[in-house]
């Protein structure tokens, strides 16, 4: 049996998330990107030895994946994408979060709510290198090597997706052509 539990916060409860995020982004000005990541990283680590609920593991499946982000060479974020990820991961750094990782179950309960507040914030910059992670995965796939060893970079998957989208947009338009009834465009045809 599942249960779902929808929790609503207000604008008092997000400010609430915002001061703590704020307070950690001023605690941890003085750390470099590598501390922030490393201490980040720890969090997953008493995640995983501590039996936690599935909502929370799930969640800190998102942050493993902020984690790995920034600290992927290959994928190379802009310097500007790089410090929004960070500035998100400085909570998680910061051993004074709002309700202690010991106290069971509970402790990470705010840490899955700010996850997902930052995965929200950062959805399309972890839809991107969810993305590019399945394509390095398949390109090893396709090579026979393992994905850790393929050097990947982001200007080969941004083409790999130039070109299937160009790929697609063709194939799109012959559809849209046959379904017509064989209408070819004349104004805009060209002669080659």
């Amino acid at each position: 049996m599942s249960l779902a539990i929808t929790i609503e916060l207000g604008d008092a409860d997000l400010q609430h998330f915002i001061d703590a995020m704020q307070r950690s982004q001023q605690e941890a000005k003085n750390l470099s990107p590598q501390q922030i990541a490393e201490a980040a990283s720890r969090l997953l680590v008493d995640g995983h030895a501590n039996k936690l609920p599935q909502f929370i593991a799930d969640r800190l499946q998102k942050l493993d994946s902020m984690i790995a982000m920034v600290n992927d060479d290959g994928f190379a974020l802009p310097e500007e994408d790089k410090q929004r990820v960070l500035a998100c991961l400085t909570y998680f750094a910061n051993p004074q979060d709002i309700i202690p990782d010991h106290v069971p179950v509970l402790g990470f309960l705010d840490d899955a709510i700010m996850i997902e507040l930052c995965v929200k914030e950062l959805q399309h910059e972890i839809e991107a290198y969810e993305d590019f992670v399945a394509y390095r995965r398949q390109e090893a796939a396709a090579h026979g090597v393992d994905p850790a060893s393929l050097k990947t970079r982001r200007v080969e998957w941004a083409e790999a997706r130039r070109l299937e989208l160009i790929d697609r947009m063709r194939k799109r338009r012959g559809q849209s052509y046959q379904s017509s009834g064989g209408w070819r465009p004349v104004l805009f045809s060209f002669r080659g």
